[in-house]
């Protein structure tokens, strides 16, 4: 039985580096779970945290309040984002003006 459980939410995009047998088991475990990798380590992270206890107390503390950020978080345009796919691409497809 799988200890994980995967459920859609919203999500971000992050880049991080792994050991390579880190990924490789990632993929095996995803195609176990027959789930996207990223799900796979999304809950293997929230799984990790809510388990350990001492991570827990520290979240309650002014130290984790003040945490750096060190995680490379890309963010998207805002103007890609609010429009609608079918805008987006209707704009790309569009003939620059003066071209035959």
């Amino acid at each position: 039985m799988p200890l994980l459980e995967i459920n859609q939410t919203r999500r971000i995009t992050a880049f991080v580096r792994l050991e390579e047998s880190t990924a490789i088991q990632i993929d095996q475990y995803a195609a176990f779970l027959k789930a996207p990798a990223d799900e796979v380590v999304d809950k293997a992270l929230v799984y990790v945290f809510a388990k350990d206890r001492d991570f827990q107390d520290f979240l309650r503390t002014e130290e984790a309040a003040q945490a750096p950020k060190s995680l490379r978080i890309r963010h998207m345009p805002r103007s890609a984002s609010s429009q609608s796919p079918i805008r987006r691409q209707a704009k790309r497809n569009k003939p620059a003006e003066g071209s035959k």
